[in-house]
């Protein structure tokens, strides 16, 4: 299971490579749950199937910009550390114990984002490739797999709530992107050894702006950012405008930032449960807590892998959702002489 191989491998043998040398000793009783807990943060390391690998690089601006291939590199260069005394583990100046003015580093989350992109480019490339070659014969396999899931996005998360099938057209690569990126950094997180990015607010918040920005840049193109503008007041009469605005304007903004705090918590919290029942084993330290910890761990991991697909759904849906609501009542129409969708 992947989250108690992270509890295993990511915080008691990292904390063993990681503070050893600074002659802290394992875990025990209580700190376990903290060490295992600070597992789920992000490092300037890649962590992936029980491997530790200083590769990624470090990126920071203050008084330049710094580059370096590895934060062992960083620490051999002696401006920024990460064994400061009153800030550990956090990359400051050596010097001061100031930190820099912003760090653009490559860290674990952002590596398995690349890595979700990658896989995501992979799967649908081969099954672009089974069109090319057997254009005339019904899918199958892997094509098959991803075929259905584009069409059920489609049909029964785009077109119903965007209104029109141009516009579903044209929000399609939005959506199947979020969907599909989405999903695959969920399992990602549930192989062996690995980390799930979604589980970050900055991962999750960068999502939610991107959505954000489709949303109301669809909605301006189409209906027209005079109908956009009088949306804000709700279908209220002109003098509400004091009122109204100030409302809409939270509800514009409280929609991305519930998109954001959903997936992030939703993906945060099974893995905070997982993470609690492998610990029982070390805090206990009993052959008896063993059996129960594995079965309820098992369970839980089985509802997260349900959580993985539900999350992905809910986001490409909610984002379809959003449009349509932006659009009111411009919703079923469409200023490029397309056909209605109903």
């Amino acid at each position: 299971m992947s989250n108690t191989a992270n509890a295993h491998s990511d915080s008691l043998q990292h904390a063993e490579q990681t503070h050893g040398a600074d002659g802290h000793t394992n875990p025990e009783g209580s700190e376990v749950f903290t060490t295992l807990l600070n597992s789920l943060g992000d490092h300037h390391e890649l962590n992936i199937f029980f491997g530790h690998y200083k590769i990624l690089p470090v990126m920071l601006v203050d008084d330049g910009f710094h580059v370096y291939p590895n934060v062992d590199a960083m620490e051999q260069a002696g401006v920024f550390t990460m064994h400061h005394p009153e800030h550990e583990h956090h990359i400051v100046r050596t010097s001061t114990g100031a930190s820099p003015k912003l760090d653009l580093s490559v860290t674990n989350f952002v590596a398995y984002e690349f890595i979700a992109i990658l896989i995501a480019t992979i799967v649908f490339g081969i099954a672009r490739g089974g069109y090319i070659k057997n254009a005339l014969q019904a899918p199958k396999g892997l094509q098959n797999v991803v075929e259905s899931l584009v069409l059920y996005v489609r049909d029964e998360i785009v077109r119903p709530n965007v209104g029109t099938d141009a516009r579903a057209h044209r929000l399609m690569p939005y959506i199947l992107g979020i969907f599909f990126f989405v999903l695959t950094l969920n399992l990602v997180g549930l192989m062996p050894g690995c980390h799930a990015a979604t589980g970050a607010l900055g991962v999750t918040a960068a999502l939610a702006l991107t959505t954000f920005i489709v949303v109301n840049f669809v909605a301006i193109k189409d209906a027209g950012i005079k109908s956009w503008l009088h949306h804000l007041l709700g279908g209220a009469p002109w003098y509400m405008f004091p009122i109204m605005v100030p409302i809409e304007l939270i509800s514009l903004f409280t929609k991305p930032f519930a998109l954001m705090i959903r997936l992030f918590a939703n993906m945060t919290a099974g893995h905070i449960v997982l993470l609690s029942l492998v610990g029982l084993i070390f805090f206990f330290k009993s052959w008896m807590v063993t059996p129960v910890s594995v079965a309820f761990s098992v369970f839980i991991y089985m509802l997260e892998l349900l959580v993985a697909f539900l999350q992905a759904y809910i986001f490409a849906m909610l984002a379809s959702v959003f449009v349509g609501l932006a659009l009111g009542d411009h919703a079923h129409d469409d200023h490029h002489g397309d056909a209605h969708a109903h």
